[in-house]
Protein backbone atom coordinates (compact mmCIF):
# COMPACT_ATOMS: atom_id res chain seq x y z
CA UNK A 1 0.00 0.00 0.00
CA UNK A 2 1.22 3.94 -0.61
CA UNK A 3 1.75 5.99 2.29
CA UNK A 4 -1.33 7.92 2.02
CA UNK A 5 -3.34 4.76 2.40
CA UNK A 6 -1.95 3.26 5.16
CA UNK A 7 -2.42 7.02 6.68
CA UNK A 8 -6.12 6.84 5.67
CA UNK A 9 -6.43 3.57 7.79
CA UNK A 10 -4.52 4.94 10.37
CA UNK A 11 -6.63 7.60 10.80
CA UNK A 12 -9.78 5.46 10.47
CA UNK A 13 -8.49 3.59 13.46
CA UNK A 14 -7.83 6.10 15.52
CA UNK A 15 -11.32 8.04 14.55
CA UNK A 16 -13.16 4.64 15.76
CA UNK A 17 -11.17 4.72 19.23
CA UNK A 18 -11.75 8.12 19.72
CA UNK A 19 -15.38 7.51 19.24
CA UNK A 20 -15.55 4.60 21.01
CA UNK A 21 -13.90 5.99 24.16
CA UNK A 22 -14.54 9.63 23.78
CA UNK A 23 -18.12 9.04 23.61
CA UNK A 24 -18.12 7.42 26.84
CA UNK A 25 -15.82 9.59 28.62
CA UNK A 26 -18.01 12.65 27.39
CA UNK A 27 -21.13 10.54 28.56
CA UNK A 28 -19.74 9.59 32.42
CA UNK A 29 -18.51 12.77 32.72
CA UNK A 30 -20.47 15.72 31.06
CA UNK A 31 -23.71 14.51 30.72
CA UNK A 32 -25.26 12.96 33.80
CA UNK A 33 -28.26 14.88 35.04
CA UNK A 34 -27.82 17.48 37.78
CA UNK A 35 -29.04 16.39 41.02
CA UNK A 36 -32.53 17.60 41.52
CA UNK A 37 -32.90 20.83 44.21
CA UNK A 38 -33.74 19.96 47.21
CA UNK A 39 -36.66 22.47 48.26
CA UNK A 40 -38.97 20.04 47.72
CA UNK A 41 -40.89 19.78 50.71
CA UNK A 42 -42.00 16.14 50.61
CA UNK A 43 -38.95 15.35 48.74
CA UNK A 44 -37.54 16.63 51.88
CA UNK A 45 -39.30 14.68 54.61
CA UNK A 46 -38.91 11.48 52.70
CA UNK A 47 -35.02 12.08 52.75
CA UNK A 48 -35.11 12.20 56.35
CA UNK A 49 -37.54 9.53 56.95
CA UNK A 50 -35.20 7.13 55.25
CA UNK A 51 -32.60 8.27 56.71
CA UNK A 52 -34.05 7.48 60.01
CA UNK A 53 -36.18 4.14 59.16
CA UNK A 54 -36.47 1.49 61.83
CA UNK A 55 -35.61 -1.93 60.96
CA UNK A 56 -36.78 -3.47 63.75
CA UNK A 57 -40.72 -2.99 62.97
CA UNK A 58 -40.18 -3.96 59.38
CA UNK A 59 -38.47 -7.29 60.67
CA UNK A 60 -41.20 -7.97 62.62
CA UNK A 61 -43.76 -7.67 60.08
CA UNK A 62 -41.95 -9.29 57.02
CA UNK A 63 -41.79 -12.64 56.79
CA UNK A 64 -39.83 -13.72 53.28
CA UNK A 65 -38.82 -17.07 52.59
CA UNK A 66 -35.38 -18.85 52.74
CA UNK A 67 -32.59 -16.22 51.30
CA UNK A 68 -29.97 -14.80 53.59
CA UNK A 69 -28.23 -12.16 54.09
CA UNK A 70 -24.84 -11.76 55.55
CA UNK A 71 -24.42 -9.18 58.93
CA UNK A 72 -20.88 -7.86 57.35
CA UNK A 73 -21.25 -4.93 54.81
CA UNK A 74 -21.65 -6.39 51.27
CA UNK A 75 -20.34 -4.81 48.72
CA UNK A 76 -23.12 -5.85 45.80
CA UNK A 77 -26.24 -7.48 46.09
CA UNK A 78 -27.54 -8.48 43.23
CA UNK A 79 -31.73 -9.16 43.09
CA UNK A 80 -33.02 -11.11 39.87
CA UNK A 81 -36.43 -10.89 38.97
CA UNK A 82 -37.38 -14.82 38.27
CA UNK A 83 -39.97 -16.64 38.24
CA UNK A 84 -41.55 -20.15 39.61
CA UNK A 85 -41.13 -22.24 36.67
CA UNK A 86 -37.64 -21.26 35.37
CA UNK A 87 -35.39 -23.48 37.58
CA UNK A 88 -33.35 -24.39 34.85
CA UNK A 89 -32.41 -20.45 34.45
CA UNK A 90 -31.68 -20.24 37.74
CA UNK A 91 -29.24 -22.63 37.96
CA UNK A 92 -27.44 -21.50 34.96
CA UNK A 93 -27.21 -17.92 36.73
CA UNK A 94 -25.50 -20.03 40.05
CA UNK A 95 -23.49 -21.55 37.74
CA UNK A 96 -22.12 -18.68 35.74
CA UNK A 97 -22.19 -14.80 36.80
CA UNK A 98 -24.12 -15.22 39.86
CA UNK A 99 -21.17 -17.54 41.32
CA UNK A 100 -19.28 -14.30 41.80
CA UNK A 101 -18.50 -14.03 45.51
CA UNK A 102 -15.65 -11.81 46.01
CA UNK A 103 -12.66 -13.43 44.42
CA UNK A 104 -11.85 -9.52 43.46
CA UNK A 105 -11.66 -7.70 47.20
CA UNK A 106 -15.19 -6.95 47.36
CA UNK A 107 -18.24 -9.13 48.24
CA UNK A 108 -21.05 -10.44 46.54
CA UNK A 109 -24.24 -11.67 46.73
CA UNK A 110 -27.11 -12.78 44.22
CA UNK A 111 -30.63 -14.10 45.30
CA UNK A 112 -33.80 -14.58 43.29
CA UNK A 113 -36.95 -12.84 43.75
CA UNK A 114 -40.66 -15.14 43.05
CA UNK A 115 -43.61 -15.02 43.71
CA UNK A 116 -46.09 -18.55 44.26
CA UNK A 117 -46.37 -20.98 41.95
CA UNK A 118 -49.79 -21.37 39.93
CA UNK A 119 -49.86 -24.59 39.94
CA UNK A 120 -48.90 -26.87 43.79
CA UNK A 121 -45.96 -28.70 42.14
CA UNK A 122 -44.06 -26.21 40.64
CA UNK A 123 -44.94 -24.75 44.35
CA UNK A 124 -43.22 -28.17 46.03
CA UNK A 125 -40.30 -28.04 43.93
CA UNK A 126 -39.35 -24.25 44.27
CA UNK A 127 -40.03 -24.84 48.31
CA UNK A 128 -37.43 -27.71 47.59
CA UNK A 129 -35.13 -25.64 45.87
CA UNK A 130 -35.12 -22.97 48.24
CA UNK A 131 -34.11 -25.05 51.33
CA UNK A 132 -31.17 -25.96 49.43
CA UNK A 133 -29.98 -22.75 47.98
CA UNK A 134 -31.25 -20.49 50.82
CA UNK A 135 -30.96 -17.69 47.38
CA UNK A 136 -34.74 -17.18 47.20
CA UNK A 137 -36.91 -14.19 48.02
CA UNK A 138 -40.75 -15.69 48.18
CA UNK A 139 -43.86 -13.27 48.30
CA UNK A 140 -47.00 -14.00 49.06
CA UNK A 141 -48.72 -13.11 45.51
CA UNK A 142 -49.05 -15.22 42.58
CA UNK A 143 -46.06 -14.76 40.23
CA UNK A 144 -47.89 -13.29 36.80
CA UNK A 145 -47.50 -10.48 34.64
CA UNK A 146 -49.45 -8.33 36.68
CA UNK A 147 -47.76 -8.86 40.21
CA UNK A 148 -44.51 -7.81 38.82
CA UNK A 149 -44.56 -4.31 40.35
CA UNK A 150 -45.54 -5.81 43.57
CA UNK A 151 -42.17 -8.45 43.16
CA UNK A 152 -40.04 -5.18 42.69
CA UNK A 153 -41.59 -3.66 45.95
CA UNK A 154 -41.36 -6.68 47.61
CA UNK A 155 -37.43 -6.71 46.36
CA UNK A 156 -36.74 -3.15 47.64
CA UNK A 157 -38.64 -4.22 51.17
CA UNK A 158 -36.30 -7.10 51.56
CA UNK A 159 -32.88 -5.20 50.56
CA UNK A 160 -33.66 -2.70 53.26
CA UNK A 161 -35.09 -4.72 55.90
CA UNK A 162 -32.57 -7.61 55.76
CA UNK A 163 -29.43 -6.34 53.83
CA UNK A 164 -29.20 -2.82 54.97
CA UNK A 165 -25.41 -3.60 54.84
CA UNK A 166 -25.23 -3.60 50.86
CA UNK A 167 -23.47 -1.27 49.75
CA UNK A 168 -25.24 -0.95 45.83
CA UNK A 169 -28.12 -3.21 44.74
CA UNK A 170 -28.30 -4.43 41.28
CA UNK A 171 -31.66 -5.26 40.34
CA UNK A 172 -32.14 -7.38 36.89
CA UNK A 173 -34.39 -9.78 34.28
CA UNK A 174 -33.40 -13.76 34.65
CA UNK A 175 -32.39 -13.40 30.72
CA UNK A 176 -29.76 -10.55 31.51
CA UNK A 177 -25.97 -11.31 31.12
CA UNK A 178 -24.23 -9.13 33.91
CA UNK A 179 -20.42 -8.54 34.14
CA UNK A 180 -19.75 -8.60 37.43
CA UNK A 181 -15.89 -7.85 37.46
CA UNK A 182 -16.73 -4.83 34.69
CA UNK A 183 -19.69 -3.41 37.27
CA UNK A 184 -17.50 -3.93 40.38
CA UNK A 185 -14.99 -2.02 38.72
CA UNK A 186 -16.24 0.55 37.91
CA UNK A 187 -18.54 0.99 41.42
CA UNK A 188 -15.23 0.87 43.15
CA UNK A 189 -14.05 3.87 41.24
CA UNK A 190 -17.12 5.71 42.49
CA UNK A 191 -16.49 9.21 44.83
CA UNK A 192 -19.56 9.81 45.06
CA UNK A 193 -21.39 6.44 47.11
CA UNK A 194 -25.05 8.18 47.89
CA UNK A 195 -27.57 8.66 45.53
CA UNK A 196 -26.59 6.45 42.64
CA UNK A 197 -29.78 5.68 40.45
CA UNK A 198 -27.70 4.47 37.14
CA UNK A 199 -28.74 2.35 34.19
CA UNK A 200 -30.26 2.55 30.94
CA UNK A 201 -32.51 5.93 31.29
CA UNK A 202 -35.61 5.75 29.73
CA UNK A 203 -37.13 9.78 28.48
CA UNK A 204 -40.37 10.49 27.95
CA UNK A 205 -42.20 6.87 28.67
CA UNK A 206 -46.10 6.94 28.20
CA UNK A 207 -48.37 5.21 30.21
CA UNK A 208 -50.53 2.93 28.06
CA UNK A 209 -53.68 4.00 27.82
CA UNK A 210 -55.45 0.99 26.04
CA UNK A 211 -57.92 -0.69 28.48
CA UNK A 212 -57.60 -3.41 26.37
CA UNK A 213 -54.08 -4.17 27.30
CA UNK A 214 -52.80 -6.38 30.06
CA UNK A 215 -50.40 -3.35 30.95
CA UNK A 216 -53.46 -0.80 31.05
CA UNK A 217 -52.87 1.96 33.23
CA UNK A 218 -55.99 4.28 33.70
CA UNK A 219 -55.37 8.39 34.22
CA UNK A 220 -56.58 7.74 37.85
CA UNK A 221 -53.55 5.24 38.50
CA UNK A 222 -51.45 7.79 37.24
CA UNK A 223 -52.72 11.08 35.58
CA UNK A 224 -49.28 12.41 34.60
CA UNK A 225 -48.58 12.25 30.43
CA UNK A 226 -45.32 11.21 30.81
CA UNK A 227 -43.72 8.81 33.05
CA UNK A 228 -40.63 10.18 35.00
CA UNK A 229 -37.01 9.45 33.81
CA UNK A 230 -36.55 6.01 34.78
CA UNK A 231 -33.87 3.34 34.30
CA UNK A 232 -34.84 0.30 32.07
CA UNK A 233 -35.86 -2.46 33.74
CA UNK A 234 -33.60 -5.29 32.09
CA UNK A 235 -31.27 -3.93 35.09
CA UNK A 236 -30.08 -0.56 37.08
CA UNK A 237 -28.32 -0.46 39.86
CA UNK A 238 -29.14 1.76 43.39
CA UNK A 239 -27.43 2.71 46.59
CA UNK A 240 -28.53 1.43 49.96
CA UNK A 241 -29.63 5.12 50.56
CA UNK A 242 -31.94 5.21 47.39
CA UNK A 243 -33.50 1.60 47.98
CA UNK A 244 -34.76 3.21 51.19
CA UNK A 245 -36.24 6.18 49.97
CA UNK A 246 -37.76 4.27 47.21
CA UNK A 247 -39.21 2.20 50.06
CA UNK A 248 -40.45 5.07 51.76
CA UNK A 249 -41.37 7.22 48.73
CA UNK A 250 -43.26 4.04 47.45
CA UNK A 251 -46.51 4.72 49.83
CA UNK A 252 -49.47 6.10 47.60
CA UNK A 253 -47.63 5.20 44.48
CA UNK A 254 -49.63 2.63 42.43
CA UNK A 255 -48.99 -0.63 41.73
CA UNK A 256 -50.52 -0.83 38.52
CA UNK A 257 -47.37 1.11 36.66
CA UNK A 258 -44.68 -1.00 35.06
CA UNK A 259 -42.00 -1.83 37.52
CA UNK A 260 -39.48 0.18 36.21
CA UNK A 261 -41.43 3.23 35.86
CA UNK A 262 -42.60 2.45 39.49
CA UNK A 263 -38.61 2.98 40.66
CA UNK A 264 -38.07 6.14 38.71
CA UNK A 265 -41.77 7.55 39.95
CA UNK A 266 -40.28 6.81 43.84
CA UNK A 267 -37.26 8.39 43.05
CA UNK A 268 -38.63 11.41 41.69
CA UNK A 269 -40.46 12.08 44.86
CA UNK A 270 -37.19 11.26 46.73
CA UNK A 271 -35.76 13.91 44.60
CA UNK A 272 -33.07 11.20 43.27
CA UNK A 273 -32.26 11.57 39.66
CA UNK A 274 -31.78 8.60 37.05
CA UNK A 275 -27.83 8.23 35.90
CA UNK A 276 -27.70 7.04 31.93
CA UNK A 277 -24.59 4.50 31.04
CA UNK A 278 -23.98 3.12 27.50
CA UNK A 279 -22.74 -0.42 29.25
CA UNK A 280 -25.67 -0.94 30.53
CA UNK A 281 -27.47 -2.96 27.21
CA UNK A 282 -31.67 -2.14 27.96
CA UNK A 283 -33.21 -4.09 26.22
CA UNK A 284 -30.78 -4.93 23.48
CA UNK A 285 -28.93 -8.39 23.51
CA UNK A 286 -25.10 -7.17 22.23
CA UNK A 287 -23.38 -9.65 19.81
CA UNK A 288 -21.04 -11.53 21.95
CA UNK A 289 -17.26 -10.13 21.67
CA UNK A 290 -15.06 -11.26 24.56
CA UNK A 291 -13.57 -8.08 25.07
CA UNK A 292 -16.96 -6.24 24.97
CA UNK A 293 -17.90 -8.50 27.34
CA UNK A 294 -15.33 -7.00 29.93
CA UNK A 295 -16.77 -4.10 29.33
CA UNK A 296 -20.31 -3.54 29.56
CA UNK A 297 -22.33 -4.33 32.69
CA UNK A 298 -24.99 -5.99 31.04
CA UNK A 299 -26.42 -7.33 27.98
CA UNK A 300 -29.89 -9.02 27.63
CA UNK A 301 -32.15 -12.06 25.97
CA UNK A 302 -29.27 -14.41 26.89
CA UNK A 303 -30.30 -18.16 26.06
CA UNK A 304 -28.97 -20.50 28.54
CA UNK A 305 -26.58 -22.61 26.49
CA UNK A 306 -24.83 -18.60 25.41
CA UNK A 307 -24.69 -17.86 29.22
CA UNK A 308 -22.47 -20.96 30.02
CA UNK A 309 -20.27 -20.33 26.99
CA UNK A 310 -20.12 -16.68 27.15
CA UNK A 311 -19.34 -16.71 31.08
CA UNK A 312 -16.39 -19.48 30.75
CA UNK A 313 -14.76 -17.81 28.11
CA UNK A 314 -14.64 -13.97 29.58
CA UNK A 315 -14.38 -15.31 32.84
CA UNK A 316 -11.18 -17.22 31.70
CA UNK A 317 -10.10 -15.70 28.51
CA UNK A 318 -6.93 -13.53 27.81
CA UNK A 319 -6.52 -9.82 28.62
CA UNK A 320 -7.72 -7.48 26.73
CA UNK A 321 -5.62 -5.36 25.16
CA UNK A 322 -6.77 -1.40 24.06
Amino acid sequence: LRTHQWCFILFNVLLFHLLLFGADLLEQYFLHSLPLSYTDAKALEIRERARKLHLDPLKANLSYSTATCSDQELFLLIVVSSSPENRTRRNVIRQTWGNTTGSGGYSVLTVFAVGKAASASTQLQMDEEAQKHRDIIEGSFIDSPQTQTQKMLMSVEWTVTFCPRARYILHAAQDVFVGVPSLAGYLLSLTQQEDIYLGKVIHHSTPDRDPQSRAFVSVHQYPEEFYPDFCHSSAFLMSQDVARKVFVAARGVSLAVPPAAFVGICARRAAVTARHSSRFAGDKHISYNPCCYKFIFTSSHMREEELLEDWKETSHGEDCSL
